[in-house]
């Protein structure tokens, strides 16, 4: 079972933080406005437009506190785009982060939990016969993200429910943009040769981030998320990396479903808001 100690959480909060900086950054194009991607403290603030779940601040905690002259020209930018400020903390970070974060108006809306699988040591085992992995093909972008937007259309209901949700229309640019990021590789299941499931991968700094899956309700329940968890696994040893990490809603059947394979908790990440100005 991997022990998660503050270096280790930093690594995989940079990982996150690189990530939606890097979407961010793809967005840019089709953005009205150029979107905000602000290093803070090893961290990075983004903010790109309303209804986006790449807005949010993360990574940080490991490299002391942002200056009163910093938080400000954060908060600054995200009201300027009529968007609240998001932090996310690991449980990790260092403590006077979150005091300081309250004094400034921002309050607990939610959380998340950080799981990983140490994968010199994991027992992966092969997907169910029906079931077929593949990494994406020319000429399948679009179903992919068919495919993942309508599973995350009715989404797993079991646990606590998340904080946050998000409408199709927002999600599809997003993930659009997301799958443009450095390192992202996407994947499609198929059941007995029907498209079934899709996912995606990112590989950074040694870590493995299991990126957003989603399974179609018609064919839940037969090991499509299984399968795509353990063929990212794999790729991800082959790779090189020494860690996968994974988020979940805690006590959710995704969260279940990792265990299985041997994920163990490495900390809970907490989803601050700091509300607009009117």
């Amino acid at each position: 079972m991997t022990f998660c100690t503050p270096e280790l959480a930093r690594r995989i909060e940079r990982a996150e933080a690189t990530l939606i900086a890097d979407a961010a950054r793809s967005a840019a194009a089709r953005l009205a406005r150029a979107p905000l991607v602000r290093e803070l403290c090893g961290g990075f603030a983004v903010c790109t437009e309303p209804g986006s779940p790449l807005c949010k601040v993360a990574g940080l905690g490991f490299a002391g506190s942002p200056a009163e002259a910093d938080w400000r020209a954060v908060e600054q930018g995200y009201n300027e785009r009529d968007v609240d400020v998001v932090v996310e903390l690991s449980s990790l970070a260092e403590p006077p982060l979150v005091g300081e974060l309250a004094a400034r108006g921002y309050e607990l809306v939610g959380c998340e939990n950080v799981l990983g699988l140490e994968l010199a040591q994991a027992r992966l085992p092969a997907p169910p016969s029906p079931i077929e992995v593949a990494t994406l093909r020319a000429g399948e972008e679009e179903l992919w993200l068919d495919v993942l937007l309508s599973g995350f259309a009715a989404p797993d209901t079991a646990g606590v429910p998340s904080h946050e949700s998000f409408a199709r229309d927002a999600l599809e640019p997003v993930i659009r943009d997301m799958a443009g990021a450095r390192g992202v590789q996407r994947q499609l299941a198929r059941c007995d040769g029907r498209p079934a499931g899709a996912a995606s991968l990112r590989v950074h700094d040694g870590i493995a981030q299991l990126c957003g899956a989603a399974t179609l309700p018609a064919l839940r329940r037969r090991g499509v998320q299984s399968a795509l968890l353990s063929w990212r696994l794999e790729l991800a040893r082959r790779t090189g990396c020494e860690l996968a990490v994974v988020t979940t809603q805690p006590g959710s059947k995704s969260q279940q479903n990792v265990q299985r394979l041997g994920f163990a908790l490495l900390y809970v990440r907490t989803v601050l808001v700091r509300r607009g100005e009117a």
